[in-house]
């Protein structure tokens, strides 16, 4: 980040979900609801605003905490618009599951929409999602049946309960989770230095890391007479429906943890538990014990390096002999090790204009006597395009990321062409591994906006739908 002031945060009007990811409230589950009477469904969105359960960034709750974002026709059918203002992400308002964005995504295959559980073409279309999170697993049943008697006696028909396991710090595969993830400059966070990346890119409407105030929907000043909207920082007069706010992308991605572990014991040989530990490391590039990242320690788990995030590639391991470049750690975070110029500035700015903050929770379902597991993945940006859609397409799924030119992201890819290589650089010959089945399946998905407080008194009021 440059030394330009950095423009503080409003953090009262920001939903808390921006700011944190409530390693407090451990349990947690999401309601996908459609608008079937948007008067009633405004006054219900309108009291949880006035009353405070929808939990502020300038919050940090220790029993619960409650969010609310919407789809594009989730929009529509609260306001009643016919279509949408100018300055909403196109991606959000075509959708998750169009053609093209199902090729952009690698969402083919075992990953087609048309097979998806939720938000593919053949199911009903999700319009609201309310995110729940507790302290206790009692509060939080006791929380989520409280709020699914105030939907449907308020015009909100649920969908989808999507269940998800205890927080743990660790993913279904068994790798430690949510090390590497960027600070927002107007956090109090960013006062220790890191990862600091500019509000812009996670907070509509502010300046981001080209310099430039985030697209975000402008009203004409005359639809909110009353000045439940911020105006337009730049000085137009215009009501800002956009500032404080962020756009949420969900996917629910099913884990098969037996081919995962088949897989690390036939490239690992009959030689035992760390032959196969290893061969898990050079997939991920961190260590699945310590999550020690391999750029630090290559050749062992070391725990004096755990959860280590201070470090570039460049310098270190330009040619992956530490960490294979093709690892999925390294491609979904490059840092310093991208043109223009690795391993200076100029590479760092780049990786920064593309970072995502994550705020996903595992499940763990039984279904006819089986068990699954998987990830509700879910993270926040401001462009859709340049940074969710840009790391997965460009980053996990190009099989020509960096240099390489025979293999996409190892453990998440999805697989378009059958099982992938894995190509493990080494002295003096390299190591290449072949035949990796898909171990990560999409089985719903979704692009939201996650309004700022104000926002959503507006868009719940009866204003916003004359």
């Amino acid at each position: 980040m440059n030394g330009t002031a950095v423009e503080p945060l409003d953090l009262s009007d920001i939903q808390g979900l921006v700011a944190r990811g409530y390693a407090r409230l451990p349990y947690a589950s999401y309601l996908l609801l459609q608008v079937q009477d948007p008067a009633a469904a405004g006054r219900l969105l309108r009291r949880w605003t006035d009353d405070g359960d929808i939990t502020p960034a300038s919050k940090s709750p220790r029993r619960r905490a409650l969010h609310v974002a919407f789809t594009a026709p989730g929009l529509q059918a609260m306001t009643g618009w016919d279509a949408l203002p100018d300055g909403f992400s196109e991606p959000f308002l075509t959708g998750m599951a169009t053609p093209y964005r199902s090729r952009l995504l690698g969402d083919v295959g075992a990953n087609d929409p048309a097979g998806w559980r939720w938000g593919g073409p053949g199911s009903e279309p999700v319009h609201l999602a309310v995110l729940l999170y507790a302290d206790e697993e009692g509060h939080l049943a006791e929380r989520q049946s409280a709020v699914l008697a105030e939907v449907e006696a308020h015009g909100l028909r649920l969908l989808e309960v999507l269940s998800t396991a205890r927080l743990s710090d660790r993913e279904p595969f068994g790798f430690p989770d949510g090390i590497s993830q960027p600070i927002l400059a107007g956090l109090p966070a960013a006062r220790r230095g890191g990862d600091v990346v500019r509000n812009g890119e996670f907070v509509l409407g502010y300046v981001n890391e080209y310099d430039q105030r985030t697209e975000r929907p402008l009203l004409d000043k005359r639809r909110d007479p009353d000045r439940l909207l911020p105006r337009d920082a730049d000085g137009s007069g215009a009501a800002d429906l956009g500032r404080n706010g962020s756009y949420l992308i969900c996917r629910e991605l099913r884990q098969d943890l037996a081919a995962f572990e088949d897989f690390l014991a036939r490239a690992a040989g009959d030689v035992g538990e760390e032959a196969r530990e290893r061969v898990a490391a050079k997939l991920v590039g961190r260590w699945r014990g310590s999550g020690a990242p391999l750029v630090l320690s290559p050749s062992y788990d070391d725990p004096a390096h755990a959860r280590a995030n201070g470090f570039a590639y460049h310098d270190l391991d330009p040619e992956g002999l530490r960490c294979p470049i093709g690892a999925h750690a390294r491609r979904a975070n490059p840092r310093d090790s991208l043109p223009p110029s690795p391993g200076t500035s100029a590479s760092r700015a780049v990786n920064r204009r593309h970072r995502l903050v994550r705020r996903g929770r595992s499940y763990r379902v039984t279904t006819s006597g089986a068990e699954e597991r998987g990830l509700h993945f879910q993270c926040l940006s401001t462009s859709l395009t340049r940074q969710y859609e840009f790391v997965q397409h460009t980053w996990l799924n190009d099989p020509s990321f960096d240099v390489l030119v025979d293999g996409e992201d190892p453990l998440v890819g999805p697989r378009v062409s059958g099982p992938a290589g894995h190509t493990v650089p080494d002295t003096p010959v390299r190591r290449r591994y072949e035949g990796l089945p898909q171990f990560v399946t999409v089985r719903g998905g979704g692009y939201f906006f996650l309004p700022g407080l104000r926002a959503l008194r507006f868009l719940s009021s009866a204003k916003a739908r004359s």
